[in-house]
């Protein structure tokens, strides 16, 4: 494939809107199964602490409604409402092209899912997320990387991170290019969560921050409605035969989708890139987070274009590709008092490619009812992040079992793969 635009252009306006692409692949060798050097793998990390329960809210579960308060998701067929995947879950309605995907059988969910940490803390769950260990800075590389070197032959080609540095994911013994084409993230970016995780146990500044982080989320708010309101809308907002989707801020998603036109231009070039990782920013909603509309929906808009731009753009190749979305953690199933949501434990991962086996949601549902909630405020894990990744790199890369538990994810034999995901 020769792509009708070039990587600098692309990439460079792709990183414009608060994105960083991080690729990792290989050459394909001609000792390797050439079936297993077409399958592609790209993982998506939500920065932030995603809240699953907007993301795929259960609003057929009994306790959502109640809980979730001025930003809970209306149901099925109401304005605004969430698109429908079976009787319990759906999908936001800003999610409209993964929802598209989920229709043909190419998008799952995993509602319950989470890392071995819990401490709440966004660095330090996030080292765990990309580290693939079960304690906190036990390991100074990736798992992605680790997932490479077990790969043997086809995973040693050239290696590259898109940005100012390579990611914890991929770093390790397999050698990595980095490339900047300049821009990248705002240099005060990281200091709200930095924060908020330093002023965790004192009330006084934390009520402090709330306070300052709701009155830039408000401002944040108008400044998007009164865009909204001046720009036409760039995409189709209604699905054939389906709800009307609720109309979100579009200024930002043509990037995102030429970012996902981007990542499959390098993926399916000649001797293509056949693993990525992928870093969206900004999913923290402490204050104003909204519901339908506002500042979750934006951001989860800007996912949803990339997805799109991604698998349109790798074409049929698409159907030899998983993509796992993640995040470092959820958040509490109980609105806050600034109509926001606070650190919590498990999340939703969404599941998504031409090689997945269509099915229901993966892994068990733990319900919302007060007692199942853990510590009294959080969705409960019911599914080791280790496991959903274990279960794609075994089944959709053929990794053995003991490079799983081994070299990828070290210390990890009592987490069994979830088996059964890859067409």
């Amino acid at each position: 494939m020769t792509p009708s635009f070039t990587r600098r252009a692309l990439v460079g306006g792709a990183l414009g809107v608060g994105v960083t692409l991080e690729f990792a692949g290989s050459h394909a060798f001609a000792a390797v199964d050439r079936t297993l050097a077409r399958r592609k793998l790209v993982v998506i990390v939500c920065r932030g602490g995603l809240d699953g329960l907007s993301l795929s809210p259960p609003v057929g579960d009994p306790a959502y409604a109640a809980l979730r308060g001025p930003i809970a998701i209306p149901g099925f067929g109401q304005g605004g409402g969430a698109l429908k995947l079976d009787e319990t879950f759906g999908l936001h309605p800003s999610m409209v092209q993964t929802y598209a995907l989920a229709q043909k059988g190419q998008a799952r969910i995993v509602p319950a899912v989470a890392t071995p940490d819990r401490e709440r803390s966004h660095f330090e769950a996030q080292d765990v997320l990309e580290s693939g260990v079960n304690k906190v800075y036990g390991s100074a590389s990736g798992w992605l990387n680790r997932a490479l070197q077990a790969m043997g032959p086809a995973g040693k080609g050239a290696g590259i991170s898109v940005g100012p540095t390579a990611p914890l994911i991929l770093r390790g013994a397999v050698e990595t290019a980095s490339w900047s084409p300049g821009g990248g993230a705002e240099p005060d970016r990281r200091l709200p969560s930095i924060l908020q995780d330093l002023y965790a146990h004192d009330p006084q500044l934390s009520a402090a921050l709330a306070t300052g982080l709701s009155t830039e989320a408000m401002a944040k708010t108008a400044q998007a409605q009164a865009v909204t309101a001046a720009a036409p809308a760039t995409e189709d907002q209604t699905m054939a035969g389906g709800p009307t989707v609720a109309p979100v801020l579009r200024q930002g998603l043509p990037q995102s989708r030429r970012l996902g036109a981007t990542l499959a231009a390098f993926m399916t070039e000649a001797n293509g890139k056949q693993v990525a990782a992928v870093s969206i920013d900004n999913f923290d909603s402490h204050a104003n987070q909204g519901a339908s509309q506002g500042q979750l929906a934006t951001r989860l808009a800007y996912l949803d274009a990339f997805i799109g731009g991604l698998a349109d753009g790798l074409g049929p190749e698409w159907n030899d590709t998983i993509v796992v979305s993640v995040t470092e953690f959820g958040r509490t199933a109980r609105v806050n008092g600034t109509n926001g949501t606070d650190h919590g434990t498990a999340s939703t991962a969404l599941l998504m490619g031409g090689a997945i086996r269509r099915g229901g949601i993966v892994g068990d549902w733990p319900s919302l009812q007060q007692a199942k909630l853990f510590e009294n405020r959080d969705t409960a894990p019911t599914v080791d992040m280790r496991a959903l990744f274990k279960g794609v790199l075994a089944d959709h890369l053929s990794l053995s079992r003991a490079a799983l538990d081994g070299v990828v994810f070290p210390d990890s034999a009592g987490v069994a793969p979830l088996r059964g995901l890859v067409a």
